[in-house]
């Protein structure tokens, strides 16, 4: 089994198509942010005759540029970049896009995981990855989400306490104020509405909101909850939308009548 590597850390961004969309028979484009030249063209060596085009800037503005710049149906964005850092065009990219993100830790480190998750990224994995792995994943997340918005464009918003979720427009409101999630909080916090009352479980969780096919450990999903939570002002000691079940997973209340 191939496995890609390089010199520092770098993520891969999944993003949902976005106005202009791709034509539906169009080939998926990958954008890679990565100064390491050799590793953008492995990636682009294993990937182009998959189907994908593939193309690559080398430095944090011009990745900001190109990013918002154009529809990607994904982007690899490296931690060390010059011009700006990995975190800092994650930043700059969330301030116009609600893009999907996974990132790609080097040494596994917890701290650099929890900054990407908070800033917006969706997820990891640990960079010496195999190449089946990465596809895997790109095909999964840019399936839910191809599948889900035409689907979910018709559904009516669910409405707990103050608390609006709007599968439509895939955005949520609180107490008349917009919130501003990532696209797994949404996941999240849909998926836990749909279920108002009724514990979900981390697998649970992880299957709907990730499509995946084949089975990984990740307790990922306790940082994205615990986003959420801060989101909608929640406290975990007393929870007025969000409440663990120990050893078991979440379930979302109504406060109005809980």
């Amino acid at each position: 089994m191939s496995r890609l590597a390089g010199n520092s850390l770098f993520m891969v961004a999944l993003v949902a198509p976005m106005p202009p969309p791709l034509s539906p028979n169009a080939r998926p484009r990958l954008l890679v942010i990565d100064d390491d030249r050799k590793l953008c063209r492995l990636i682009a060596a294993y990937l182009e005759p998959l189907g994908y085009d593939v193309e690559a800037v080398h430095t944090g503005p011009e990745g900001v540029t190109r990013a918002t710049g154009a529809v990607w149906s994904a982007v690899i964005l490296d931690l060390m970049l010059p011009g700006l850092d990995g975190f800092e065009v994650l930043k700059q990219i969330r301030h116009t896009s609600d893009v999907p993100v996974l990132m790609l830790t080097a040494r596994g480190d917890e701290a650099d995981r929890i900054v990407g998750l908070e800033i917006g990224a969706d997820d990891y994995l640990p960079k010496t990855f195999s190449t089946r792995e990465l596809l895997a994943r790109i095909r999964a997340v840019t399936r839910r989400t191809a599948r889900a918005l035409p689907k979910e464009a018709t559904l009516a918003d669910i409405v707990i306490g103050g608390l609006r979720v709007r599968p439509g427009s895939r955005t949520a409101v609180l107490d008349d104020a917009p919130l501003t999630l990532t696209p797994v909080e949404f996941e999240l916090l849909l998926s836990l509405a749909r279920a108002k009352g009724r514990v979900k479980t981390r697998d649970h969780l992880l299957e709907e909101i990730r499509d995946r096919e084949y089975e990984v450990f990740d307790r990922s999903i306790d940082v994205h909850i615990s986003c959420l939570r801060k989101k909608l002002g929640d406290d975990p000691k007393a929870p007025r939308f969000i409440r663990t079940v120990r050893a078991s997973g979440y379930m979302l209340i109504d406060p109005d009548a809980d």
